[in-house]
């Protein structure tokens, strides 16, 4: 059993941290932090949470050195301030936002609009998402999890990329998420009479995502690779949907077999039947991304779905987790979610 703290969770993925955290048989929650709420009780911001006894602290009043494992579910550009006083403590940190994702400091700075204040640890950080990653979980004292859109683009690209299959050149990445994606902030565009029934890009000059979805799928490819990527905002509350179009560089690819092959060891990937449309509510609160493909005017297009609160944010934080100390990878973690 190991006890772990949860900084940031007052907010969305910090809230699906708890609900994930508090049924996992080999978790212990410690401190919650938030300095908004410090003193309240989690139930008073999440009712869900009722007769949980749990209370948000201040993180300057915490002992760090009283748990093994910390989670920062905090906005960009925070932990990377607290996250070297954590490690020094003595312990593991398993990092929700992006400060760690990136492996130079200037791309960083120029995206994030600020110098990384911790860049000795970039090379150190491995990147969190398992089903891609042959790194060393189980030796590592920090992990950055990978980003939800950025989860969903890779998932759908690896496979064939891997193989040289299709050009590393010629990727483009249409996205659409929900409004929980930005957080539990009270923003106007974000207000249900400004977002309800209404459909809208944003991130068109550039999204944050860009960079790291270019480094990872540059990694997969062991070439430079690059991505159009756009997301839009849907009036919903949950989910990622991503379309995926990539140029094959050869014809008579059994896509469906390949894709199956390679993610035959993934308990969190679903490769679903050919002519599958899959669907954000396919995924809702579960920990699975599912995979469709057709191939039609020479492009192969994979359809993506993530739950943006699960596997792109808290239960990825959990599964990376479970590969950290060795326990199974679904321990804990969803991999079907309710319907309807």
């Amino acid at each position: 059993m190991i006890t772990a703290a949860i900084v940031g969770a007052s907010g969305y993925a910090g809230a699906e941290l708890i609900r994930l955290l508090l049924a996992h048989p080999q978790v212990r929650l410690g401190a919650l932090t938030s300095r908004a709420e410090a003193g309240a009780d989690v139930a008073s911001v999440y009712p869900n949470f009722s007769g949980q006894g749990l209370r948000f602290v201040d993180p300057d009043a915490v002992d760090w050195a009283a748990h093994d494992v910390v989670f920062f579910a905090t906005p960009h550009a925070t932990a990377m301030y607290k996250v070297p006083e954590v490690l020094d403590a003595g312990c593991r940190v398993v990092d929700l936002s992006a400060d760690f994702r990136l492996r130079d400091a200037q791309t960083f700075a120029d995206w994030y609009g600020v110098e990384h204040a911790a860049p000795q640890l970039l090379a150190e950080a491995v990147y969190g998402l398992p089903e891609l990653s042959d790194a060393d979980f189980a030796g590592a004292r920090l992990i950055a999890c990978a980003g939800c859109y950025p989860t969903a683009v890779e998932l759908a690209v690896a496979p064939a990329l891997a193989a040289g299959l299709v050009d590393p050149q010629d990727i483009i990445a249409d996205c659409k998420t929900g409004l929980s994606g930005a957080g539990r902030g009270s923003k106007v565009h974000l207000t249900l009479s400004e977002a309800g029934d209404s459909f809208s890009a944003y991130g068109s000059a550039g999204h944050r995502h860009q960079p790291e979805i270019a480094q990872e799928l540059s990694r997969i490819a062991g070439a430079p690779a690059a991505v159009y990527f756009q997301p839009h905002l849907v009036p919903m509350i949950r989910g990622i949907h991503a379309t995926v179009y990539l140029r094959p560089r050869q014809s008579g690819v059994d896509w469906q077999q390949l894709y199956a092959d390679y993610y035959a060891g993934a308990p969190f990937v679903r490769v679903r039947e050919p002519g599958a449309h899959p669907a954000t509510r396919d995924v809702r609160a579960s920990n699975s991304t599912h995979l469709a493909l057709r191939e039609r005017d020479g492009r192969l297009v994979v359809l993506s779905v993530i739950d943006n609160l699960v596997k792109g944010a808290s239960g990825q934080a959990v599964q990376c987790l479970n590969r950290m100390y060795g326990w199974p990878e679904d321990t804990g973690v969803p991999a079907i979610g309710p319907l309807p």
